[in-house]
């Protein structure tokens, strides 16, 4: 299988030296174009343009930021819908807006090509760990095509429906945990204002019903004020933003994600966009007046 990978970012680089590692033949391409090197040290092929990225590759993966990147890099100029060939496949593993998602796969559709949205999550250290979980929308018969190299990516691959439901599914995700990181900083101010043990305290509750990922992984972080990337605050305020979106399309409430979606946005302009997200225990200790 030839694999063209668009997007060298936090994400898009770890993924894209998994895939070499496994035996595929990659050629990368990234915006900024010093990130391809390292993976051309690992043996991919750079690429100038996302155009020349997809020709004559089977699969182009794209993982980068925000929707309209997106549309910049697959159906902007020189974008890979220009290189992509009759019955190749675009695997889209970026979060961005389902609609887009729609529209982009019905302009790859009138060249013959298929499209698969692939959101994930798991953060980086899935991502460096090939332990990714997987959401994809699109045909069955295009994932098939495409499953050996995502077993490489992911744990858990799972087919939602058809295009654009991976996006839908991602967007309920970001929903989910936008709460459980709330709650979880909550949780551990309350811990540390009470004065308890938090490491006996993480322990007892990491047995029982609080049991999470965020509390095994980011409570930590937030019980020592520090907050080294995983994924980025102002990444999961963009998926918010394209959670409300679809919420207020659907007449669907969701007051907790509104509110994290306020913490972030301030995070943001306060200048720690780039920290991890579970920097949200940040406004959370503050307003309990934890240093």
């Amino acid at each position: 299988m030839r694999i063209g990978f668009i997007g060298l970012g936090t994400m898009g680089a770890p993924m894209a030296a998994r895939l070499l590692a496994a035996g595929f033949e990659v050629t990368v391409h990234n915006r900024t174009r010093e990130r391809e090197e390292p993976l051309a040290a690992l043996g991919a092929k750079r690429a100038a343009s996302p155009k020349a990225c997809a020709q004559e590759r089977d699969v182009v993966f794209t993982m980068v930021s925000d929707t309209p990147d997106v549309q910049a890099v697959v159906i902007g100029d020189h974008g890979a819908l220009e290189g992509l060939a009759d019955g190749a496949v675009l695997v889209d593993m970026s979060t961005i807006s389902p609609a887009t998602t729609r529209r982009m796969a019905a302009a790859l559709a009138q060249r013959g090509v298929q499209m698969l949205d692939a959101p994930v999550s798991g953060g980086s250290e899935g991502a460096k760990n090939g332990t990714l979980s997987i959401m994809v929308g699109g045909e069955a018969a295009a994932l098939e095509l495409v499953l050996p190299a995502l077993e490489h990516l992911g744990r858990t691959i799972t087919h939602v429906g058809p295009v654009g439901s991976g996006q839908v599914a991602k967007a309920v995700n970001q929903v989910i945990i936008a709460g459980t990181y709330a709650a979880v900083a909550e949780g551990m101010a309350l811990a540390m204002a009470a004065g308890i043990d938090t490491e006996a305290a993480l322990k007892a509750l990491g047995g029982g019903a609080a049991g999470s990922w965020v509390l095994a992984n980011r409570a930590r972080n937030m019980l020592a004020g520090d907050y080294p990337l995983g994924f980025r605050t102002r990444l999961h305020r963009k998926d918010l933003g394209i959670a409300l979106a679809s919420a207020r399309d659907l007449g669907v409430s969701m007051p907790v994600a509104a509110y994290v979606e306020q913490l972030e946005t301030s995070l943001v302009a306060r200048g720690f966009g780039d920290e991890d997200m579970s920097n949200v225990a940040r406004i959370v200790r503050e307003q309990a007046g934890l240093k």
